[in-house]
């Protein structure tokens, strides 16, 4: 099957997404997206760690070391209230323009 490319700026959104439900590390941040998509979003390590640090910098998550489920010291991703405020504003700019394509793709 071809690789599918992750759309422009989807992975930010993709991230808060998956952290509203709690903190984890970065790691079972890419399977859970990996999951969540039926297999078909990959995540590589090479994107998903500066996300994350964007992330950090802004203020929309904060971490913490600790131990994973399988004894390896790994850094925890906690999304902050500004993190919820920043995937609200998103979900909702998310929304705007996927509704404006299905009516352009509805209606051409």
């Amino acid at each position: 099957m071809p690789r599918k490319e992750m759309p422009s700026g989807a992975l930010t959104l993709l991230i808060l997404r998956v952290l509203r439900s709690g903190p984890l590390h970065g790691y079972a941040i890419a399977q859970r997206i990996h999951s969540l998509s039926s297999e078909v979003l990959r995540v590589e390590e090479g994107v998903l760690y500066p996300a994350l640090q964007r992330i950090l910098l802004n203020g929309w998550a904060s971490s913490e070391w600790g131990i994973s489920e399988t004894s390896r010291k790994v850094r925890f991703y906690r999304l902050t209230p500004a993190g919820r405020r920043e995937l609200e504003a998103q979900l909702s700019g998310y929304d705007r323009i996927h509704e404006a394509i299905q009516a352009v793709l509805r209606t051409a």
